[in-house]
């Protein structure tokens, strides 16, 4: 999701009982075309943000997509890979303003997947859960592959959002945490979800610009605005995805940039405020600002709202890791 795509959780779905055996074909990640990136697959607009040199990156970010699947009129609890509506919003949405905020760290890998619908959230008790497991089973199958065939020893970044990032916690779960593979942990990047400070055994919040082998997270709301009816917020993990430390408050001229779905890069846009759970963000200054101040819920913007900030600090990252490797 990106800034402009904004949606409401509480609508009336159209539905039909989940039923396993009704489910999209499950996709086979030795062919080419069930993944939307592979490192020789960039689209011309991708290259526009990714690294010239992509032979020479000694890195690899393995992104998860967001819950792009809401059209209430939508009665499937899976949407399948080779869906052209779902493949669009995919290259043209997420991979485009989220994930190419890390395609000059490393090789950016997305592999597609039967994706659960949007109303699985709310309604979890009533496929919901099963919806998200079988898209989680798909992840887990393409990281699987891609640790097998692509991977060959590499540092790598995962990323996540939303729906993505509970995808990714799982991985982190039952790959990284407390096994050999967390040596190859540059850095998780999982916003949109609320993440406990227990939720890992090993691997921790990083709090500092250059830390490695950890995870960040934020939701961002609107300053002053909480979500609603529920608490879901309080208590976890929330960086500051501008200062990347333990600050609570920033100023404008601290904020890298934001990137927005017009391809422009509006810098200074805005400063940020931690409180409990959440990120408060105001009003970004840019030309369409006007349409965004009816809005509260920033979640859809969690990552192209401090893109070139997230830009950067995986490029230190990296960095860092790399180094300390060398040393070693």
């Amino acid at each position: 999701m990106v800034l402009s795509t904004f949606f409401h959780c509480k609508s009336v779905y159209k539905t039909t009982a989940f039923d396993v055996q009704r489910s999209p074909k499950a996709p086979q990640y030795d062919t080419p075309s069930t993944w939307a990136v592979l490192p020789n697959t960039y689209t011309e607009d991708f290259k526009k943000y990714a690294s010239t040199q992509l032979d020479t990156l000694a890195v690899d970010v393995f992104y998860i997509y967001p819950t792009l699947n809401t059209d209430k009129k939508d009665s499937r609890w899976n949407v399948p890979i080779h869906d052209s509506d779902q493949q669009e919003r995919v290259l043209n949405t997420a991979v485009l303003y989220q994930a190419s905020a890390w395609a000059t760290s490393g090789k950016v890998y997305v592999p597609y997947y039967r994706q659960a619908h949007l109303r699985s959230f709310t309604m979890l008790d009533n496929g919901g859960e099963e919806a998200l497991k079988l898209a989680y089973s798909d992840v887990k199958r393409a990281f699987v592959y891609y640790l097998k065939h692509y991977n060959k020893g590499r540092p790598i970044v995962l990323v996540g959002h939303s729906q993505g990032t509970r995808h990714a916690i799982q991985l982190l779960k039952e790959y990284f945490d407390g096994t050999t593979l967390q040596q190859q942990l540059v850095a998780a990047y999982i916003p949109g979800i609320a993440i406990r400070s227990n939720t890992f055994t090993h691997i921790q919040p990083m709090t500092t610009p250059s830390a490695t082998g950890g995870f960040v997270s934020w939701n961002t709301f609107k300053r002053g605005h909480y979500p609603k009816d529920t608490h879901w917020y309080d208590g976890s993990i929330t960086t500051n995805p501008i200062t990347w430390d333990l600050s609570t408050r920033t100023q404008r001229a601290q904020h890298k940039g934001f990137l927005y779905s017009n391809g422009t890069l509006y810098t200074q846009a805005l400063d940020i405020e931690i409180t409990d759970g959440l990120v408060w963000s105001s009003l970004p200054k840019f030309p369409l600002r006007f349409f965004m101040s009816f809005i509260k819920n920033y979640h859809a913007g969690d990552i192209n709202l401090f893109w070139q900030d997230i830009r950067e600090n995986a490029i230190l990252r990296v960095q860092t890791y790399l180094a300390t490797q060398q040393k070693d």
